[in-house]
Protein backbone atom coordinates (compact mmCIF):
# COMPACT_ATOMS: atom_id res chain seq x y z
CA UNK A 1 0.00 0.00 0.00
CA UNK A 2 2.67 2.38 0.79
CA UNK A 3 5.12 1.88 -1.77
CA UNK A 4 2.05 2.21 -4.51
CA UNK A 5 0.82 5.42 -2.46
CA UNK A 6 -2.23 3.54 -2.24
CA UNK A 7 -2.75 5.12 1.16
CA UNK A 8 -1.52 4.31 4.56
CA UNK A 9 -2.32 1.15 7.12
CA UNK A 10 -1.67 2.39 10.89
CA UNK A 11 -0.44 -0.37 13.46
CA UNK A 12 -4.01 0.19 15.31
CA UNK A 13 -5.80 -0.61 12.04
CA UNK A 14 -3.15 -3.33 10.92
CA UNK A 15 -4.04 -5.31 14.25
CA UNK A 16 -7.75 -5.20 13.98
CA UNK A 17 -8.04 -6.63 10.54
CA UNK A 18 -5.07 -9.18 11.45
CA UNK A 19 -7.20 -10.71 14.43
CA UNK A 20 -10.29 -10.60 12.12
CA UNK A 21 -8.69 -12.48 9.46
CA UNK A 22 -7.01 -14.92 11.76
CA UNK A 23 -10.58 -15.66 13.34
CA UNK A 24 -12.27 -15.65 10.25
CA UNK A 25 -9.77 -18.28 8.93
CA UNK A 26 -10.46 -20.26 12.65
CA UNK A 27 -14.10 -20.12 12.11
CA UNK A 28 -14.01 -21.36 8.38
CA UNK A 29 -12.29 -24.63 9.94
CA UNK A 30 -15.23 -25.87 11.16
CA UNK A 31 -17.46 -24.98 8.30
CA UNK A 32 -15.23 -26.78 6.01
CA UNK A 33 -14.84 -29.99 8.54
CA UNK A 34 -18.83 -30.18 8.31
CA UNK A 35 -18.74 -29.98 4.17
CA UNK A 36 -15.57 -32.11 3.96
CA UNK A 37 -17.10 -34.77 6.37
CA UNK A 38 -20.17 -35.54 3.91
CA UNK A 39 -17.62 -36.48 0.81
CA UNK A 40 -15.32 -39.42 0.33
CA UNK A 41 -11.88 -39.19 1.53
CA UNK A 42 -8.90 -39.17 -0.35
CA UNK A 43 -6.55 -42.17 0.57
CA UNK A 44 -3.69 -39.94 0.29
CA UNK A 45 -2.30 -39.08 3.44
CA UNK A 46 -0.91 -36.29 3.33
CA UNK A 47 -3.88 -34.67 0.87
CA UNK A 48 -7.07 -35.60 2.83
CA UNK A 49 -8.54 -32.44 3.36
CA UNK A 50 -10.26 -33.63 6.75
CA UNK A 51 -6.53 -34.81 8.32
CA UNK A 52 -5.50 -31.50 6.86
CA UNK A 53 -8.22 -30.05 8.92
CA UNK A 54 -7.84 -31.14 11.59
CA UNK A 55 -4.63 -30.90 11.64
CA UNK A 56 -4.60 -27.14 11.71
CA UNK A 57 -7.28 -27.81 14.72
CA UNK A 58 -5.25 -29.82 16.31
CA UNK A 59 -3.20 -26.32 17.83
CA UNK A 60 -5.92 -25.27 19.47
CA UNK A 61 -6.45 -28.55 21.35
CA UNK A 62 -5.91 -27.82 25.01
CA UNK A 63 -6.61 -29.15 28.57
CA UNK A 64 -7.99 -27.00 31.68
CA UNK A 65 -8.86 -27.72 35.31
CA UNK A 66 -12.33 -26.34 35.81
CA UNK A 67 -12.40 -25.01 39.44
CA UNK A 68 -16.22 -24.32 41.34
CA UNK A 69 -17.20 -20.98 42.12
CA UNK A 70 -19.80 -21.71 44.69
CA UNK A 71 -22.61 -22.07 41.72
CA UNK A 72 -21.59 -23.35 38.42
CA UNK A 73 -17.94 -24.23 37.02
CA UNK A 74 -16.60 -21.47 34.98
CA UNK A 75 -15.73 -22.33 31.91
CA UNK A 76 -11.89 -21.33 30.51
CA UNK A 77 -12.00 -17.69 29.13
CA UNK A 78 -10.49 -18.90 25.66
CA UNK A 79 -13.26 -21.18 25.38
CA UNK A 80 -14.11 -21.66 21.46
CA UNK A 81 -15.52 -24.87 21.50
CA UNK A 82 -15.90 -27.17 24.16
CA UNK A 83 -15.05 -31.21 23.87
CA UNK A 84 -15.37 -33.47 26.68
CA UNK A 85 -15.43 -33.04 30.58
CA UNK A 86 -13.85 -35.43 32.54
CA UNK A 87 -14.42 -36.27 36.40
CA UNK A 88 -11.39 -38.39 38.06
CA UNK A 89 -10.75 -39.62 34.65
CA UNK A 90 -14.20 -40.46 33.99
CA UNK A 91 -15.84 -38.65 30.56
CA UNK A 92 -18.92 -37.12 31.89
CA UNK A 93 -21.94 -37.74 29.21
CA UNK A 94 -23.64 -33.71 27.96
CA UNK A 95 -27.45 -33.75 28.89
CA UNK A 96 -30.02 -30.49 28.29
CA UNK A 97 -31.38 -29.30 31.23
CA UNK A 98 -34.57 -30.23 30.56
CA UNK A 99 -33.25 -33.81 30.64
CA UNK A 100 -31.96 -34.06 33.92
CA UNK A 101 -35.03 -34.31 36.23
CA UNK A 102 -35.63 -37.31 33.82
CA UNK A 103 -32.96 -38.53 34.34
CA UNK A 104 -32.56 -37.78 37.61
CA UNK A 105 -35.80 -39.68 38.73
CA UNK A 106 -35.14 -42.96 37.57
CA UNK A 107 -32.48 -45.26 39.54
CA UNK A 108 -31.39 -46.51 36.47
CA UNK A 109 -30.73 -43.75 35.01
CA UNK A 110 -29.39 -41.50 38.08
CA UNK A 111 -26.03 -39.71 37.76
CA UNK A 112 -23.25 -41.89 39.85
CA UNK A 113 -19.68 -40.78 40.54
CA UNK A 114 -18.79 -43.64 37.87
CA UNK A 115 -21.36 -42.70 35.76
CA UNK A 116 -20.99 -38.83 36.03
CA UNK A 117 -23.37 -36.17 33.89
CA UNK A 118 -22.83 -32.24 32.74
CA UNK A 119 -25.10 -29.64 31.69
CA UNK A 120 -23.52 -26.21 30.29
CA UNK A 121 -25.24 -23.60 29.71
CA UNK A 122 -22.99 -19.36 28.89
CA UNK A 123 -22.58 -19.34 32.81
CA UNK A 124 -20.71 -22.58 32.93
CA UNK A 125 -20.73 -26.15 33.56
CA UNK A 126 -22.56 -28.26 36.38
CA UNK A 127 -21.39 -31.95 36.90
CA UNK A 128 -23.41 -34.09 38.30
CA UNK A 129 -22.59 -37.58 40.38
CA UNK A 130 -23.84 -39.17 43.30
CA UNK A 131 -24.34 -35.52 44.34
CA UNK A 132 -23.17 -32.41 42.56
CA UNK A 133 -19.45 -32.37 42.06
CA UNK A 134 -17.18 -29.51 42.69
CA UNK A 135 -13.72 -31.04 42.52
CA UNK A 136 -11.69 -32.85 40.48
CA UNK A 137 -13.29 -31.49 36.60
CA UNK A 138 -11.45 -30.67 33.94
CA UNK A 139 -12.06 -30.60 30.13
CA UNK A 140 -10.58 -30.43 26.46
CA UNK A 141 -11.63 -27.71 24.50
CA UNK A 142 -10.65 -25.83 21.35
CA UNK A 143 -9.63 -22.30 22.36
CA UNK A 144 -9.65 -19.17 20.42
CA UNK A 145 -6.47 -18.29 18.71
CA UNK A 146 -4.16 -15.49 20.80
CA UNK A 147 -5.37 -11.73 20.18
CA UNK A 148 -2.78 -10.71 17.62
CA UNK A 149 -0.33 -7.32 18.38
CA UNK A 150 2.31 -5.70 16.03
CA UNK A 151 3.98 -3.77 18.73
CA UNK A 152 5.74 -0.50 18.31
CA UNK A 153 7.46 2.13 20.04
CA UNK A 154 7.04 5.57 18.48
CA UNK A 155 11.04 6.66 17.11
CA UNK A 156 10.91 10.81 15.80
CA UNK A 157 7.83 10.13 14.85
CA UNK A 158 7.63 6.68 13.33
CA UNK A 159 6.41 3.66 14.45
CA UNK A 160 9.20 1.26 14.66
CA UNK A 161 8.66 -2.56 15.03
CA UNK A 162 8.84 -3.67 19.00
CA UNK A 163 8.94 -7.32 18.98
CA UNK A 164 9.37 -8.10 22.58
CA UNK A 165 5.87 -6.89 23.21
CA UNK A 166 3.72 -8.54 19.76
CA UNK A 167 2.26 -11.28 19.35
CA UNK A 168 2.49 -13.47 15.90
CA UNK A 169 -0.68 -15.14 14.29
CA UNK A 170 -1.46 -18.61 15.84
CA UNK A 171 -2.41 -20.23 12.95
CA UNK A 172 -0.81 -23.04 11.09
CA UNK A 173 1.96 -21.95 8.67
CA UNK A 174 0.14 -22.88 5.18
CA UNK A 175 -2.13 -19.84 5.95
CA UNK A 176 0.05 -17.26 5.52
CA UNK A 177 -1.10 -16.29 2.18
CA UNK A 178 -4.69 -16.33 3.31
CA UNK A 179 -3.88 -14.21 5.75
CA UNK A 180 -2.04 -11.65 3.84
CA UNK A 181 -5.19 -11.43 1.17
CA UNK A 182 -8.01 -11.38 3.66
CA UNK A 183 -5.90 -8.19 5.50
CA UNK A 184 -5.48 -6.43 1.93
CA UNK A 185 -9.12 -7.37 1.55
CA UNK A 186 -9.83 -5.35 4.57
CA UNK A 187 -7.08 -2.47 4.46
CA UNK A 188 -8.82 -1.80 0.25
CA UNK A 189 -12.40 -1.31 1.74
CA UNK A 190 -10.13 1.22 4.63
CA UNK A 191 -8.94 3.56 2.05
CA UNK A 192 -12.02 3.06 -0.56
CA UNK A 193 -9.41 1.20 -2.96
CA UNK A 194 -12.02 -1.43 -4.73
CA UNK A 195 -8.65 -2.65 -6.96
CA UNK A 196 -7.09 -3.22 -3.74
CA UNK A 197 -9.90 -4.79 -3.10
CA UNK A 198 -10.38 -6.61 -6.21
CA UNK A 199 -7.02 -8.42 -5.76
CA UNK A 200 -7.37 -9.64 -2.32
CA UNK A 201 -10.83 -11.18 -3.23
CA UNK A 202 -9.77 -12.86 -6.57
CA UNK A 203 -6.90 -14.12 -5.15
CA UNK A 204 -8.96 -15.99 -1.97
CA UNK A 205 -11.59 -16.83 -4.20
CA UNK A 206 -9.04 -18.57 -6.21
CA UNK A 207 -7.12 -20.50 -3.18
CA UNK A 208 -10.49 -21.89 -2.03
CA UNK A 209 -11.10 -23.35 -5.57
CA UNK A 210 -8.09 -25.51 -5.61
CA UNK A 211 -8.50 -26.53 -1.89
CA UNK A 212 -12.38 -27.62 -2.93
CA UNK A 213 -11.42 -29.28 -6.01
Amino acid sequence: MNKEQRGYLTPQEFNLFANQAQLDLFEQYFYDINQFGRMHGNDTEYSDMLNILNEKINLFETTGTLTHNGTTHPLPIDLYRIGTVIYNNIEAERINRNEFLYINASPLTKPKNNRPIFIADQNGIKVYGDAELTTGVSCNYIRRPATVAWAYQDILGQAQYDASNSVDFELHPSEETELVVKILELAGLLIKDISLYQIGNQMEMQNTQQEKS
